[in-house]
């Protein structure tokens, strides 16, 4: 059996609204995203390096996706300092539910927000 290099693998952020969200996460971070169906699920994958081997994830809107306040809490990757990122928010339809709070001097900073669907999402920073 191989080691795997971290434990999160693929990821998964529901959406009700498939655009209203794309257009929140694409806002918050500066990035642009990439539509993609699959099976029966609309999709928008948020940008990766190929052959990274780095865990990746989408925003999903299928029968079988619930946004929720409630169960499993993704942290997103806001490095070097989500002060940016957070600043954000607001303005693109979310709420901030915890502010940048220090984890501790050697793990960094994490923040808390509601997005545009009503899921409960993290970040962290090192700064």
């Amino acid at each position: 059996m191989e080691k795997n290099a971290n434990s999160l693998n693929w990821f998964e952020i529901p959406a009700t609204d498939l655009g209203r969200a794309k257009s929140f996460y694409e806002s918050i971070f500066g990035i642009e995203m990439y539509p993609m169906n699959m099976m029966e699920m609309e999709m928008a994958m948020f940008p990766a390096e190929p052959g990274s081997g780095k865990a990746n994830g989408c925003l999903c809107k299928s029968a079988y996706h619930t946004p929720s306040q409630d169960g499993a809490l993704v942290y997103l990757n806001a490095n070097p300092d989500m002060a940016p990122v957070l600043g954000r928010i607001e303005a693109a339809g979310g709420k901030i539910v915890m502010p940048k709070t220090e984890i501790g001097p050697d793990i960094g900073h994490m923040a808390m927000f509601i997005d545009t669907e009503g899921n409960r999402v993290a970040l962290h920073s090192q700064h």
